[in-house]
């Protein structure tokens, strides 16, 4: 497990909802970005917000299933948020997986040198590669058990202000409650299955490809999955592009 970094703040403990004026014009900005908004469409409504009202270049929304291994991408503003966090599934690091593993934000300011690019050298270099400069990831929450990650990233490095910060972290925590109104909105319905299902199921050709490397090795899930991982980076490909190989027979693995 990694350490706890200086600039990982501990969630709902450094970012408070901010207090008088401050919180009737957060109020104002979250009621004018989901105005209008289906319930279903307010976490991507509010995703918007955090691309439009904050200084940060895109956003995505990744949710996990119970198996902490799953994770699937919910909404993202352009491809290259998407490729992102493609690349943290792929190697299984990155501030996102950080960000769960620990149920605080994690904010990377600078991934072109120091402490964030030694934290996470492939994911930061992959990054890097993409044009990406900073990420921030922040837990979307409830009472210790992490459902997903809200994450931001920016073209170019340097911290989260203060005034983002203030919209950021109750952003996080509204997308939450959302997300959560939706899921118990369809249990009520009696509708069956949820997007938290979806994260079990969004990376169905990986878990496929798992279940062979394992018959193939005879080895347990996690060390087929990292083997699947090992051989997409060392191939230049995502863990999906890699799976695919795996089921149509194209790579076979070997003790």
């Amino acid at each position: 497990m990694d350490p706890v970094h200086p600039d990982d703040v501990p969630a709902g403990g450094s970012a408070p909802l901010p207090q008088g004026e401050e919180e009737s014009r957060l109020h104002g900005l979250f009621s004018g970005a989901v105005d209008g908004a289906a319930a279903r469409d307010v976490p991507a409504a509010l995703c918007r917000a955090c691309v439009d009202l904050m200084d940060v270049t895109g956003a995505s929304v990744s949710l996990s299933g119970e198996d902490p291994e799953a994770r699937t991408l919910w909404w993202s503003s352009d491809d290259v948020a998407g490729r992102l966090a493609e690349a943290q599934y792929t190697l299984g690091d990155g501030p996102c997986v950080t960000a769960l593993t620990h149920l605080a934000p994690v904010l990377a300011a600078d991934l072109t040198r120091g402490p964030d690019a030694v934290r996470w050298p492939v994911f930061a270099q992959q990054a890097v590669e993409l044009g990406v400069r900073a990420v921030f990831s922040l837990p979307l929450a409830l009472s210790a058990v992490a459902i997903g990650t809200l994450d931001l990233y920016r073209d170019r490095t340097g911290p989260l202000s203060e005034e983002d910060r203030a919209f950021a972290f109750p952003a996080a925590d509204a997308i939450t409650t959302a997300l959560l109104a939706v899921q118990a909105q369809d249990d009520l319905n009696g509708l069956g299955g949820s997007w938290l299902d979806e994260a079990e199921t969004d990376h169905e050709e990986a878990h496929q490809a798992t279940g062979m490397i394992m018959v193939h090795l005879g080895v347990d899930p996690h060390y087929a999955l990292a083997r699947l991982r090992a051989h997409a980076f060392a191939n230049g490909q995502t863990v999906t592009e890699a799976a695919f190989d795996v089921i149509a027979g194209r790579i076979r693995f070997h003790d």
